[in-house]
């Protein structure tokens, strides 16, 4: 299911420590939906059309100077019009102290008024970031996410299939947990996927005959991470007789989420096999391949060269 985030304004302040100089009503029902911030100069000089009140609206050093040089009657006349055109709050940037005209109207129009020591554009350059990832169109899929080697490995297939068991061993062989059973996936670019845990299941996993464990509980906090970027997904499936495997990989395989094609191999489970270490030659592989070096690729130039050689 896939879904377009929307954030508490809380969690932003939280994330920010902003202080909180007048809220309205709990912070927890007052939500960010949109990612574009906006600083209000047209709004000040009087131009109203084309306002967008889902942004979080930025005052810093350029606004209040701009403002200062009005009498308190022209500059308590133009805050109360931008006030009265309603949006999920007002930050003010650089630890600028407030004009009493601000928390007037942030009380009589229900506005949330903030504060933070930070420069505006670097504040801007953050909230954006931030607002990227958390704001991204989400979509949950069943599978286990690790990192392995610095790449982001979403493994998939049927229950059962063995990827709880394949996580806690390359858990043990000194990688990190992600997700397991469910992984949300955030599309923060047109070619970045972020996956994450669930916040009620983060770092449990599941294993069949055992039950429920705690990821960093047992193996301690190196063993888990928050969240990773997907550059590669690993369909495990049964092994089923006189199926034809890839087993050249010179054909390249994706595997599309949400409009992004990531690079994906399909691994058969088989009594016996390593499912762990082969997954990590596929990390490692893959890797190289990004880089520049195909094995396959290569090993078809030398056999090329060496039919040419012999003709």
């Amino acid at each position: 299911m896939e879904s377009t985030g929307k954030l508490p304004l809380s969690k932003f302040i939280e994330n920010f420590k902003l202080e909180v100089i007048y809220q309205p009503k709990s912070l927890d029902d007052v939500y960010v939906t949109t990612l574009d911030l906006s600083r209000p100069g047209l709004q000040l000089v009087g131009y109203h059309e084309y306002f967008d009140n889902s942004r979080l609206q930025i005052m810093g050093k350029a606004e209040f100077t701009y403002l200062e040089q009005f009498s308190t009657e022209e500059r308590t006349k133009r805050l109360e019009a931008f006030f009265k055109l309603g949006f999920p709050a007002l930050i003010i940037t650089r630890g600028l102290q407030i004009f009493p005209e601000m928390t007037d109207f942030s009380e009589q129009y229900n506005v949330p008024l903030l504060r933070c020591e930070h420069g505006t554009s670097r504040f801007m350059s953050m909230a954006i970031r931030y607002l990227s990832e958390q704001l991204a169109p989400c979509k949950t899929r069943h599978g286990v996410l690790c990192e392995i080697y610095g790449e982001g490995i979403l493994i998939m297939g049927e229950s059962g299939v063995g990827k709880s068991e394949a996580a806690i061993e390359l858990v043990k062989r000194g990688h990190r947990l992600v997700a397991d059973d469910a992984v949300e996936i955030r599309k923060i670019s047109d070619s970045a996927l972020i996956g994450s845990a669930p916040e009620i299941i983060r770092h449990f996993v599941e294993v069949r005959g055992i039950g429920i464990i705690d990821v960093k509980e047992i193996f301690g906090m190196g063993a888990i991470k928050d969240e990773q970027q997907i550059d590669m997904v690993i369909h495990l499936e049964p092994w089923e007789k006189g199926k034809q495997y890839d087993r050249l990989g010179m054909i390249d395989e994706y595997t599309n989420i949400m409009g992004i094609n990531v690079p994906s191999i399909t691994i058969p489970v088989k009594l016996g096999r390593n499912i762990a270490v082969i997954v990590e030659v596929a990390a490692m592989n893959n890797r190289q391949k990004k880089m520049g070096y195909n094995a396959a690729v290569e090993l078809n130039e030398r056999i090329m060269r060496q039919m040419e050689m012999q003709m």
